[in-house]
């Protein structure tokens, strides 16, 4: 199974509270959003968002140009349906982070668990590299990934670890560290996973 089926079976056989990274509010996500002073009318790419809620918090303090990108159709049709008339208002990309093409750039790409998932270096390159092109200069980047205190794996895939070190290295060849975190993320099974946060500013 290729990770576009492994993805698209996952949303379509679970709810979207019976996923480990489920939020009702992605509070850690919308705080850094704040601590950075993201102008609303900022160009905003929330890496593989999923079904998750940040757009809907974002749409809700009145952020006007969001995208939302993921693997799964069925993930956004899920976001979609939830927003109602709302989701007319954000652009939504059924892509592959390694493999989408855009005829914009943007002020922020937001990442919650999405790099941890590339176990490969190639993978992680062409990650860093995407988010290079595709993002202006002087923009803000907020990437959440397990931390090494974090699970080695999560919906049934091998995960890479984190720590402050290693993730500001990875992306340091185009974005300088601003700010991380450590933060526990509570499942709805009731199990902890450890998240490291980090905001980065694009130097290039």
């Amino acid at each position: 199974m290729d990770l576009k089926q492994h993805w698209e079976k996952v949303y379509a056989t679970k709810g979207s509270e019976e996923v480990s990274w489920y939020q009702q509010q992605p509070e850690t996500s919308l705080s850094f959003f704040r601590e950075l002073n993201i102008p609303k009318d900022a160009a905003i790419i929330d890496v593989g968002g999923g079904d998750g809620t940040l757009v809907d918090y974002l749409l809700q303090e009145g952020y006007t140009d969001i995208t939302v990108l993921d693997i799964s159709e069925k993930a956004l049709e899920k976001s979609a349906r939830r927003l109602g008339d709302r989701a007319k208002g954000v652009n939504w990309i059924v892509a592959d982070v390694n493999s989408f093409s855009v005829s914009k750039k943007f002020d922020v790409w937001h990442d919650r668990a999405v790099l941890h998932f590339l176990t490969e270096e190639q993978d992680r390159t062409i990650y860093l590299e995407k988010a290079n092109q595709y993002l202006k200069s002087g923009a803000k980047v907020i990437i959440g990934t397990f931390s090494d205190k974090g699970p080695e794996k999560c919906s049934g895939l091998t995960v890479k670890q984190y720590t402050e070190t290693s993730l500001s290295d990875f992306v340091k060849k185009y974005f300088h560290k601003i700010k991380c975190i450590t933060k526990d993320h509570l499942t709805p099974f009731n199990t902890i996973q450890n998240f490291l946060f980090c905001s980065f500013l694009k130097t290039t």
